[in-house]
């Protein structure tokens, strides 16, 4: 008994050692400083970011798919007075509508067949805290009403329950979908568009940041070459490449793309090859050379014109491309520029 009653003690220890140490990474993750921000438009954000998050009003964020918009989500959440609190994200578009409603609400025990036990829904679950609704654009119109009626009472009735339980949730929405374009076609409630949109943040594509590609590229190398047990850098030239893409899939494309640079890396450096974005960097191999020279050829093409934009300024030229100017007069000297 006593030997049962020191393993138990022991095992809470341990329990309340890891529970602090995750703690700790999740809030140095989401510190300030952690945040990697070169570009004015991302500063601008996390500057919105750090104003609104005291609020307890409602935020829609807008962006396309790929921008952060859950990383926004939880910066709100752990810049508040919330953190400590509950963070529940749930997208609406992976699940069923049924199951959807339940998800949300809970149900009470008996409240349709399956529902062997009382539930608390997404709402509950997140009291004090803030719940992250992605896809919000996806939510049926049944669905609309329902939570329309919760943020305007401020209190949630389970599927099958009689009585309403008041909740303290700040809810924050996103969706990549252009909703003034889904009121217009009936898809979505105006009222809720509003109740969600007291506090608009709208996300750049990465590719209009373009400062931000080559160090949040670092940022990821970092990350997953640790997870590797590896020590890895990017050559000059998987940076000029990396800053030249476009990325329609934004920051998670841009994070897979180094990922999987860090698996098929040879050596201590990613190159240009690894990164396997030759098929968008205009003329392939088998036109006229190599890959190599097709990954140069856009290379050049792309400082020029970013030298062109800065009127022959080297150091605004390589603030246009992401890239530091040491990197920038490596490749010029490389590429014979």
């Amino acid at each position: 008994e006593l030997r049962a009653t020191v393993g138990r003690a022991l095992e809470l220890t341990r329990l309340e050692r890891e529970n602090r140490w995750l703690r700790q990474e999740v809030a140095s993750r989401y510190a300030p400083e952690a945040v990697v921000a070169e570009s004015p438009g991302t500063r601008d954000l996390l500057a919105l970011v750090r104003r609104v998050a005291p609020s307890r009003a409602p935020v829609l964020i807008q962006g396309e798919s790929g921008t952060g918009k859950e990383l926004v989500a939880r910066l709100l959440h752990y810049w508040s007075d919330r953190v400590g609190r509950p963070f529940v994200a749930v997208n609406p578009k992976a699940f069923a509508e049924g199951v959807l409603e339940s998800e949300l609400f809970g149900h009470e025990k008996g409240a349709f067949t399956g529902a062997v036990a009382a539930r608390a829904g997404c709402f509950e679950r997140a009291h004090g805290g803030t719940l992250f609704l992605d896809e919000i654009g996806e939510i049926a119109p049944d669905i609309q009403v329902k939570l329309l009626r919760v943020l305007q009472e401020g209190e949630v009735l389970r599927v099958g329950g009689g009585e309403a339980r008041v909740i303290d949730v700040r809810v924050v929405a996103a969706t990549n979908r252009v909703l003034r374009e889904e009121i217009a076609a009936g898809r979505f409630r105006e009222d809720l568009y509003f109740r969600l949109s007291v506090l608009p943040i709208p996300l750049l594509p990465l590719r209009a940041r373009r400062e931000d590609i080559v160090p949040l590229a670092r940022h990821f190398l970092a990350r997953h070459a640790a997870e590797a047990g590896r020590r890895l850098a990017l050559s000059p030239e998987a940076e000029v490449v990396l800053a030249a893409h476009d990325w329609p899939g934004n920051v998670r494309e841009l994070e897979n793309a180094v990922e999987r640079a860090v698996v098929l890396a040879r050596g201590d450096t990613i190159v240009s090859e690894d990164l396997l974005l030759e098929e968008r960097v205009g003329a392939g191999p088998a036109a006229d050379g190599t890959l190599q020279d097709a990954l140069d050829r856009t290379a050049a093409t792309r400082i020029r014109a970013a030298l062109d934009g800065a009127g022959g300024q080297r150091a605004e030229a390589a603030r246009a491309l992401g890239i530091d100017r040491t990197t920038l007069y490596r490749m010029m000297k490389r590429l014979g520029l």
